[in-house]
């Protein structure tokens, strides 16, 4: 018993230590009516949140380490993996991050901000080290990484270490409420684009979708039981200079079915753009093919 006491004490004292030496990795963002959100950082000068939850606005207050009063501004964000960035108006003292490997199984540390310049400490398991995806607004995630432990709101944001004291990603609320982190390499790879222009160029067809069922006539014809329906179209936009029209239900893009959304968010990555593409569709009981171009989205 006492050998394992002894072990359960260095765990305890290792998890602690992790936190203890984390608390230079957040910063509270102050957010309305005395709540805040973490935002972890990223370089001296950095600091990267979710997207998600960080208000429209070009200021804000800080509180890093040890209670001190920051400033920053918003400096690029990109709704579609997640990820926004803060360009303090002084350096900080900033931890250097290792990217680590996520393994399901494998210990999490989830720290945030305690918005007293202290730091707060979430422990689970990682539920899930899957593959890379897309989001719904065709953002390449480089892993999924879903998290089995449970996370504030004021916490959303803050960095993920393994046991080893690796960073795993930026924790956030995902799909269904599940908490995931959005990886270190998604990171890495997303932030200089948001340094350089404040967004991240990705291409779209100027349409609103909804899923529907094909009608059961057209099933054999379209080769699938499920479509995106066009619900409106930008005026001048890809898909209005190409003739697609409300009603129409899109089956497949470049020969992709439309049957889940994520299976086309890949075709409108920042080198889709100028690029054409074939539509297949329903429209007024037929199967036809339209081309478009795909063009840059703005709204993003």
């Amino acid at each position: 018993m006492t050998d394992q006491a002894d072990l359960l004490a260095q765990f305890s004292n290792a998890l602690a230590t992790r936190a203890e030496a984390a608390k230079n990795a957040v910063v509270a963002i102050r957010l309305a009516h005395e709540r805040h959100m973490t935002g972890m950082v990223w370089r001296p000068e950095i600091v990267v949140a979710s997207e998600q939850s960080l208000p429209r606005k070009d200021d804000f207050e800080l509180i890093g380490a040890g209670g001190s009063a920051l400033t920053a501004r918003m400096a690029g964000r990109d709704p579609a993996t997640n990820i926004a960035i803060l360009r303090l108006a002084e350096p900080i003292a900033s931890p250097s991050i290792a990217a680590g490997e996520a393994r399901t199984g494998a210990v999490a540390l989830a720290i945030g901000a305690d918005g007293m310049g202290g730091a707060s400490a979430r422990l689970g398991l990682v539920n899930l080290a899957g593959s890379e995806w897309h989001s719904s607004r065709g953002g390449l995630i480089d892993r999924r990484i879903v998290l089995d432990l449970r996370l504030a709101a004021r916490e959303e944001g803050g960095p993920v270490f393994d046991a080893a004291g690796a960073c795993l990603g930026m924790s956030t609320f995902g799909p269904r409420g599940q908490v995931i982190a959005i990886p270190t390499a998604t990171i890495e790879r997303v932030v200089p684009m948001l340094l350089k222009d404040g967004r991240v160029a990705r291409g779209w067809l100027g349409v609103a979708l909804q899923a529907v069922a094909v009608p059961d006539a057209l099933r054999e014809t379209a080769e699938q039981s499920t479509g995106l329906m066009v619900m409106s179209v930008v005026e001048d936009g890809p898909a209005a200079q190409a003739g697609i029209v409300a009603g129409d239900i899109i089956l497949s893009v470049d020969g992709t079915s439309t049957h889940r959304f994520r299976n086309i968010a890949r075709h409108f990555g920042a080198d889709s753009i100028g690029r054409k593409a074939d539509l297949r569709l329903i429209r007024s009981g037929r199967v036809i093919t339209v081309q478009t171009t795909i063009a840059e989205r703005h709204d993003a």
